[in-house]
């Protein structure tokens, strides 16, 4: 026989679910972007929009980057996101440290562009309501 191969068909990477460290982890953490503090569960002051999204490309499924390759994705994640109001901010605990986006976009459609990115989840902030953790 000559010509075609056949292949074995690539199957979809799966993350284990959120741990539960991990989930106190996000819960722990503080997020900001301008004038704009997020805590989950906490309400967000200040907050002009609807609802807006902390969304980030740093460190896939958690696993820690190097800043620069994480630079130019964050960078990438920008690209997706032009034309959009876009605040640059952080997400802090303790000595962690990453990059984040607040973005006034759909939760659904941000939580695509958060597996695009392999990210385990967004905080949603709603004005007038508590932050909350989206899983995806």
């Amino acid at each position: 026989m000559t010509g075609a191969t056949i292949s074995e068909p690539a199957l979809p990477v799966s993350e284990p679910a959120l741990p539960a460290r991990m989930h106190a982890a996000y819960r722990a953490t503080d997020y900001a972007a301008g004038d704009i503090a997020a805590r989950i569960g906490r309400r967000v002051a200040g907050l002009d929009w609807r609802v807006a999204v902390f969304l980030t490309a740093w460190n896939p499924y958690s696993r820690r980057m190097p800043d620069g390759w994480n630079r130019r994705m964050q960078a990438c994640l920008r690209g997706w996101l032009r034309g959009r109001t876009v605040l640059a901010g952080t997400g802090t605990l303790g000595r962690w440290r990453e990059e984040m986006l607040l973005v006034a976009l759909d939760p659904a459609r941000a939580m695509v562009l958060a597996r695009r990115f392999r990210q385990r989840g967004i905080v949603v902030v709603r004005r007038g309501q508590p932050a909350r953790l989206a899983i995806l």
